[in-house]
């Protein structure tokens, strides 16, 4: 039986799981960070928590056996993915990436790039006074300077301090549908949207809502891969990688 290692966190990762789960000769397990709460159910064998760095992964592969590993995790996980790639190279495990592509601007499209959370941060001033803020519950402070602005921010679980000294907060998990985000702008009159290039269809609609309304939207760029790491942009991809292996 092939024992095959998920990185998980994300959609993509569930529905990985999921196919696997069923094969026959195939044993899925799913590693979550512990991060959120409630993370949903996942199929197959599931352990929480993180691996004591990528010595930690190492060992882990060694001692479960593992025979593929595939790092499925937020597109923003950049320490957990270089840490897989060291693991993975230190035992010769093969791996792969499952990224989904991220967001591309169309007709319409306001967005102003940014390659960090400070980098948004900077933008802000003069772009607009109330900003909705879903980056997630970490990395706040880098905005908690800026006094003169209003912010919503929406996350899944509560943020973490420090934050902007006028911040009002919004417990929320996708997918959000078009109507439900332009709403949302102009109950709370949002006039500028910060948010990570995570890709995916689930939170998308915010850049939807942000285009109709022609409101300004600051997109933190994805850090990039490790050197040298095989990617794919989705499930299928991953299924006809470990077909492969």
């Amino acid at each position: 039986m092939s024992h095959i290692l998920i990185l998980g966190g994300t959609t993509e990762a569930r529905r990985l799981a999921a196919e696997l789960a069923v094969r026959a000769g195939v044993r899925v397990t799913t590693s979550l960070a512990g991060r959120v709460a409630r993370p949903g159910a996942v199929d197959g064998d599931v352990r929480i928590g993180g691996f004591g760095g990528a010595e930690g992964l190492a060992a882990w592969l060694r001692e479960h056996r593992v025979d593929a590993l595939v790092d499925a995790t937020h597109p923003f996980a950049a320490s957990i993915t270089a840490n897989a790639a060291r693991a993975a190279a230190a035992t010769g495990t093969p791996a792969v990436v499952l990224r989904r592509p991220g967001w591309r601007p169309g007709p319409g499209d306001r967005w102003h790039e940014a390659a960090s959370l400070a980098e948004a941060a900077a933008l802000l001033p003069g772009l607009g006074h109330r900003v909705l803020l879903t980056t997630g519950r970490l990395g706040l402070a880098a905005f908690a300077h800026l006094t003169g602005l209003h912010f919503v921010v929406r996350s899944v679980e509560p943020p973490e301090p420090p934050m902007p000294p006028c911040t009002e907060v919004l417990l929320a998990r996708g997918p959000f549908t078009e109507a439900d985000e332009t709403a949302l702008l102009r109950e709370r009159r949002i006039d500028v949207v910060v948010t990570k290039d995570s890709g995916g269809e689930a939170t998308a609609a915010k850049l939807t809502a942000a285009r109709t309304l022609a409101l300004p939207v600051v997109l933190v760029r994805r850090p990039p891969l490790p050197d040298g790491v095989t990617s794919v942009p989705g499930v299928a991809g991953a299924l006809e990688w470990l077909a492969r292996v």
